[in-house]
């Protein structure tokens, strides 16, 4: 079988991992794949997502490895046993790989904290505010692109009728843009407060009025893993989104998420600051 020509970010991550347990185990791809008895091309291709691993290859490595973590090895072989193409794959080659990297990533996640500034969260976005937003900000695409991507950013909520817990962090000034004019600004805030009677969803503000809160310029979510150690964080880039799941940036996201945690106000109050809001639309 050839290789993928563009492996997902998941099958990319599978790869990741296993690289990374080869190099704890102190081997070199060569005497992996003579041990294995295949070729150091077959192990590298299977390192970088482009070729699938059997479950039975997987735990033959993991072994060598010496990697003792159950859990991460069932999680591994949960990855390279997946066949069933999801929702967003009737999407490929209609949208950027990495919007349908994103909706998998989304699917597969065990829970989900996300903070913005100035955008409210994509999976919380009305249908008039993406419409909205989208025509602002790429004017003069062609209609049935246009479609395709408001109707994969609404389908892309079907991660909240999984009960995946999401815990939503954002900024006033998100709640203060008038995307799409005053109407389609106010449907949306009543949209956050429906959405906030999820009881997987926790949702919370920080206001213009918090004290020593420095942290405009960072927007992210975390998506994590059915193991911590398969955490993503995800975040936007004018390229499309970029994944990070090196394990030093995961700690210090997570330190980030913390201090920004500890700026937002409880969850009671940040709902009756956006009714606040909406009244004043």
């Amino acid at each position: 079988m050839p290789p993928r020509g563009t492996p997902t970010a998941r099958q990319g991550r599978l790869g990741t991992e296993l690289r990374r347990l080869r190099e704890a185990a102190g081997l070199v791809s060569r005497d992996v794949a003579a041990w294995l008895g295949t070729s150091q091309a077959q192990i590298s291709n299977i390192e970088s997502g482009k070729h699938g691993i059997s479950e039975e290859r997987l735990r033959r490595l993991t072994d060598h490895y010496a990697c003792d973590d159950t859990r991460l090895i069932e999680a591994l072989v949960d990855m390279a046993n997946e066949r069933d193409k999801g929702w967003w794959e009737e999407y490929r080659g209609v949208l950027a790989p990495k919007a349908l990297d994103l909706a998998e990533l989304e699917h597969h996640a065990s829970h989900v904290r996300t903070f913005q500034v100035v955008h409210i969260p994509g999976v919380l976005q009305t249908e008039e505010h993406v419409r909205a937003a989208l025509s602002f900000v790429e004017p003069g695409t062609p209609a049935d692109l246009c479609e395709a991507r408001v109707m994969f950013r609404i389908r892309r909520q079907r991660v909240l009728d999984s009960g995946t817990p999401y815990d939503v962090i954002i900024h006033e000034a998100a709640l203060r843009m008038r995307v799409g004019g005053s109407k389609v600004a106010r449907a949306q805030l009543q949209h956050l407060l429906q959405a906030s009677e999820r009881e997987s969803v926790t949702l919370r503000v920080i206001p213009f009025a918090a004290e020593g809160f420095a942290g405009a310029g960072l927007a992210v979510q975390y998506v994590g893993g059915v193991v911590p150690h398969l955490d993503t964080v995800q975040i936007d880039t004018p390229h499309g989104a970029e994944f990070i799941d090196a394990p030093a940036q995961l700690h210090r996201y997570r330190a980030k998420l913390e201090r920004v945690d500890s700026a937002a106000l409880p969850q009671d109050a940040s709902l009756d600051l956006i009714r606040r809001i909406a009244q004043e639309l």
